[in-house]
């Protein structure tokens, strides 16, 4: 997987397919630590010690509809590739927890990819799932819960062509906020 959000997306869909009604999702980029960590958590059906093992053997897969699992012993790779680390803590009927984290400035980091695009994939795909995202960059942070949007629209399906829009939307300016935060624009130089 060449991006951050290809690995999300197939962590989330891993976490749904395990029966989660609800998925937290932090990214931090801590800058003066050199970090980048990328975290799921999930209240899905969990795995026991034996499982959680194989879940990141790329030959192993408890899907049907292909013969290997390459999305987590990916993740694996690409963090420990750049200096990182990754685990799994998975616990029978309490879920799954995923962390890997980067070395920021590596050559080997992969892209961050469209985090907006494939967060908003996520939400309005599954509307009546329950969907935390944090992100922090340095001091600048923003956070969307799915169960607050939801009040907001009136409990309206996040998949509604009206509302799907309003989410995009409200996910852009997150991520605008922490591109202004990124780079601050001068004012009074003209």
């Amino acid at each position: 997987m060449k991006t951050l959000a290809y690995h999300l997306l197939d962590i989330v869909q891993n976490a749904l397919r395990a029966g989660a009604s609800e998925v937290e999702i932090s990214l931090v980029e801590d800058n003066p630590d050199n970090l980048l960590r990328l975290q799921v958590s999930d209240n899905g059906c969990g795995m026991d010690e034996k499982t959680s093992q194989k879940a990141i053997d790329p030959y192993y897969t408890s899907r049907h509809t292909r013969h290997v699992g390459l999305g987590l012993s990916l993740l694996k790779q690409n963090a420990e590739r750049t200096g990182g680390t990754f685990a799994l803590i998975s616990r029978p009927n309490q879920g799954t927890l995923v962390k890997a984290d980067f070395v920021k400035d590596h050559i080997d980091l992969p892209a961050i990819g469209d985090l907006p695009g494939t967060l908003h994939q996520i939400i309005t795909a599954h509307p009546r799932k329950d969907f935390i995202y944090r992100h922090q960059l340095d001091e600048t942070r923003f956070s969307l819960d799915t169960r607050e949007v939801k009040e907001a629209v009136d409990h309206w399906p996040l998949d509604h062509p009206d509302i799907r829009g309003m989410v995009r939307e409200l996910i852009d300016s997150c991520f605008q906020q922490l591109s202004q935060a990124q780079h601050p624009s001068v004012t009074g130089l003209n």
